[in-house]
């Protein structure tokens, strides 16, 4: 959330940048890294700014303790992007990050995982994270499509069981596939302001959530920027958001 507090600035600055940034790295209140390295930050570089992201050690809630280093490239302008159709997809992966707890925690997620989703071994990794700084766990499932790489994660707590955080991220994960859209709900909020300070853009996803509506009414009121959003179905479908 720091990252993304400085990143509108820096990627419009007048000269590069390198940013460092310290703590949660994976908790469930902000974009993991995952999401930043693989969804969001590949469309940024469509857009025009050159940013490149590090994970040098994960930092798991609540013990911390994490750091990533980004080095960003700006651009005089934003280009306005399309994001409509989604294109051939590609096989979901999965990734299970285990800190300072059994490997087996990473192990059942994948096996509920493989219970509930089409997904093949080969495509499925249990990562176990050196000199951790304290327990924490993250389960991530990547859905590639032609357009974008959607990225949906779900994280170990206490009292509640691996397959159980399994379990909720498949139901995301089906949720989104059955939508036949190629942006989510966490990737449509992040998309607002880069595509507001570009001037335009436009993209489907999936049923808009409170915090995105919300969003949009923050942007209006800071940027002259009109924003408009067309249901693609039926009432609670999906949607196509248009900016500018």
């Amino acid at each position: 959330l720091v990252l993304q507090t400085v990143l509108p600035a820096l990627m419009l600055a007048g000269g590069d940048s390198v940013v460092s940034v310290e703590g949660g790295t994976h908790n469930s209140k902000a974009p993991p890294f995952a999401f930043l390295s693989q969804a969001f930050l590949p469309l940024i570089r469509k857009m025009g700014p050159q940013v490149s992201l590090e994970l040098v050690r994960p930092g798991f809630y609540p013990a911390g303790g994490g750091r990533i280093e980004v080095s960003i490239q700006p651009a005089t302008s934003l280009s306005p992007l399309s994001i409509l159709e989604v294109g051939a997809r590609q096989p979901l992966r999965a990734q299970a990050l285990v800190s300072a707890l059994p490997r087996g925690v990473g192990h059942r997620e994948i096996l509920t995982l493989r219970d509930h989703i089409d997904l093949e071994w080969s495509d499925t990794d249990i990562i176990l994270i050196e000199q951790p700084r304290g327990p924490g766990n993250a389960l991530h499932v990547f859905a590639p499509c032609e357009t974008v790489t959607e990225v949906f994660t779900g994280f170990g707590e206490r009292k509640k069981r691996a397959e159980e955080v399994a379990e909720e991220v498949a139901k995301e994960v089906l949720a989104y596939l059955e939508m036949d859209v190629p942006v989510g709900e966490h990737l449509a909020d992040q998309l607002l302001l880069p595509m507001a300070l570009a001037g335009g853009g436009r993209f489907r996803a999936t049923p808009l959530s409170l915090h995105t509506t919300t969003n949009i009414e923050v942007i209006q009121t800071f940027l002259d920027v009109p924003f408009a959003v067309h249901p693609l179905k039926e009432e609670g479908g999906p949607v196509e958001v248009v900016v500018g």
